[in-house]
């Protein structure tokens, strides 16, 4: 059976959700990101034109483009939008895998039995804007990366088929950027050797790939051959993810106890960025010697420093007497794990207070989002988000201890990158 997967976007998601809300911001160059020393999270198509894109400093943006108007942006709001786009789509096909907050892959292979797979796509699409009206595009094809490929090839709010024996003369003149898995760094690497578009690439030995960019080489060889064999993964929402380690002695041993807190909140921290989740509330447990077993959670908190990304949790209370009370804080939604990191920290100082030897540590972030990469400001600088980029990259080729803070190590008895 020939395999028919449809890749969606929003287009320009975080711009569009503001523009629902407020039609003035129609039609001007909008950005969506932090201060002054902050990167763009998202930006409007007119803003794009003077050269403006994604993650890129906001001081670099307004030297582009220095009547843009820059918003800090409504995480909850877009999450909200986004569920209900997930919704939408979910009740019309089988298949569903939302790779990220505003992108889906559907799996309507067979359905040509019944439907035309390309009419029934354009029906989900107008049911979408009818529902939301959110702009969207989609294009249709024999695999996830050919389809992904051909969405951003078909936007802003287009609409593309390419089939089998249009695979090939499709991507072949493309730019070697195209592919989804070739970020900047490997751009640079193929570009010195003068391999710059698709066709190229293709033609290339696998094992010169290999070489030259490590074990990615063969999957990125297949991709510029348009070949993909990876499913759409049905899409259930993860609610939390968590990691624990049991002792084969009980310890007291404070400072290891912090390490290995340390590095818990690294390799979870660097998981949520790979499988693009953010993350509000932070949980560490302990179990003592004698099976006793302590938790406490907290939220991450806003601070104006370190996070664009946030939320607003009310809390109302109503006495016997009918007075009423409520109190607000905002909520920071994130995967650097330097902030979650120094919740856990401070929680397990605070948890382990009876100083008796303990047995197992956990960790657990909860209260899960979808995020992107583009969306994952972490700092509120363009320096930490070329460090995690740049940390990412190394943890992606080497492996997911390649690199790591020295908090996290035990420098007299481990040997460190």
């Amino acid at each position: 059976m020939d395999r028919a997967i449809v890749h969606m976007d929003l287009d320009a998601f975080f711009v569009s959700c503001e523009r629902l809300s407020n039609s003035q911001l129609d039609g001007i160059p909008l950005i969506i990101g932090g201060g002054d020393r902050g990167v763009v999270a998202s930006c409007s198509y007119e803003a794009r034109k003077f050269g403006v894109r994604s993650a890129m400093p906001i001081r670099m943006a307004l030297r582009l483009c220095p009547d843009a108007k820059i918003i800090k942006g409504d995480y909850e709001l877009y999450s909200n939008l986004s569920h209900t786009v997930t919704d939408i789509i979910q009740e019309k096909v089988p298949v569903l895998e939302k790779a990220s907050i505003d992108e889906f892959y559907l799996d309507l292979s067979g359905m040509d039995k019944f439907f035309g797979c390309y009419q029934w796509t354009q029906e989900i699409v107008a049911a979408v804007k009818k529902e939301t009206g959110l702009p969207i595009s989609f294009a249709l094809s024999a695999n996830k990366t050919v389809s992904k490929i051909g969405t951003g090839e078909a936007k802003p709010a287009g609409k593309m088929e390419i089939r089998e024996t249009e695979i090939r003369p499709f991507l072949n003149p493309l730019s070697v950027r195209k592919i989804p898995m070739v970020g900047d760094k490997t751009f640079q690497l193929l570009s010195r050797v003068g391999i710059r578009t698709i066709q190229t690439l293709s033609e290339m030995p696998v094992l010169m790939l290999q070489q030259m960019i490590g074990s990615n080489g063969k999957e990125l060889w297949k991709k510029a051959n348009g070949i993909d064999e990876n499913p759409v993964i049905p899409y259930s929402e993860r609610k939390s993810i968590s990691t624990e380690d049991t002792f084969s002695t009980d310890t007291i041993d404070v400072p290891e106890l912090k390490r290995i807190l340390t590095r818990m909140s690294e390799k979870l921290a660097y998981q949520l960025r790979q499988e693009k989740w953010l993350t509000s509330t932070v949980v560490v447990k302990i179990r003592y010697a004698n099976f006793d077993t302590e938790t406490k959670q907290s939220r991450v908190a806003y601070t104006s420093a370190d996070h664009t990304l946030t939320s607003t949790v009310v809390v109302k209370i109503r006495y016997a007497n009918f007075d009423t009370e409520t109190k607000q804080s905002r909520v920071a939604y994130t995967s650097a794990d330097h902030t979650l990191s120094r919740v856990a920290l401070e929680l397990f100082n605070r948890l382990y207070t009876r100083r008796m030897r303990i047995r197992l540590i956990g960790l657990r972030f909860t209260d899960l989002v979808h995020g992107n990469h583009q969306m994952n400001l972490f700092e509120d600088t363009e320096e930490q988000m070329n460090l995690y980029q740049t940390m990412d990259y190394l943890k992606n080729r080497f492996g997911a201890d390649a690199v790591g803070r020295a908090s996290g190590f035990d420098l007299e008895n481990k040997t460190t990158l």
